[in-house]
């Protein structure tokens, strides 16, 4: 299977960003990465409904919304109408997470779950078949431009196990510190989907950094 790059919005210049999206749409990517924060489950707020309205009217890809909000459930009927194509809670949000698993699917979207650094892969064995998308944080969530944490390698290998063990289809999604000094050796333990940030959108030509990173993990 094709391997994924999805560029982060957080990183994107927010007074030009249906110049962003734009330049997202014609490059090699294959998804919108776009973070939801609240200043309650992380220490950040990025933007809400308004914004993420303007980014899908422009966008013509996949919508992958990352929620590091608390009660996630009161807005999956909300991110569903808003574009959404992909909604992924984190565990540790979560009280109930079949429940809402099983409600992001009903609303029409795939559903993800992400991973804080220090939770293990164990914790996804009872649910692990109901998802479409594990995405293993690979900084602490809250900020972009953070250095990789290296454990994550030790984190995709069991996730990978644990997915072919109970024989499901999801896919392993990276997101933090991706550049393309890490991203060959993070799709050769597993991984399949590559969030970059920082990495795309503050060098000197995105499209060419996107492009680049395509060609090295495939």
């Amino acid at each position: 299977m094709e391997k994924l790059v999805a560029p982060s919005i957080l990183a994107a210049d927010f007074g030009n960003l249906q110049r962003d999206v734009e330049m997202v749409n014609n490059s090699k990517a294959d998804w919108f990465h776009i973070d939801i924060m609240d200043g309650v489950f992380v220490p950040n707020i990025s933007f809400g409904m308004p914004v993420l309205k303007s980014i899908t009217k422009h966008a013509n890809k996949t919508i992958d919304v990352h929620l590091m909000i608390v009660d996630p459930d009161r807005y999956i009927q909300t991110f569903a109408d808003l574009g959404a194509d992909i909604l992924t809670v984190h565990y540790e949000a979560c009280t109930h997470l079949h429940r809402t698993i099983q409600a992001i699917k009903a609303a029409g979207m795939k559903a993800g779950v992400a991973l804080n650094p220090h939770t293990p892969i164990a914790v996804l064995e009872d649910i692990i078949k109901d998802l479409d998308v594990v995405c293993i944080m690979s900084v602490n969530p809250g900020f972009g431009g953070q250095s990789f944490i290296e454990n994550t390698y030790k984190k995709i290998q069991q996730l990978r196990n644990l997915i072919e063990f109970s024989e499901a289809s999801t896919l392993i999604e990276i997101d933090g510190g991706v550049t393309d000094q890490n991203a060959n050796k993070l799709i050769e333990v597993g991984a399949d989907v590559l969030v970059a940030g920082s990495f795309v959108f503050k060098s000197d030509n995105p499209t060419d950094t996107i492009l680049n990173l395509k060609n090295i993990i495939n």
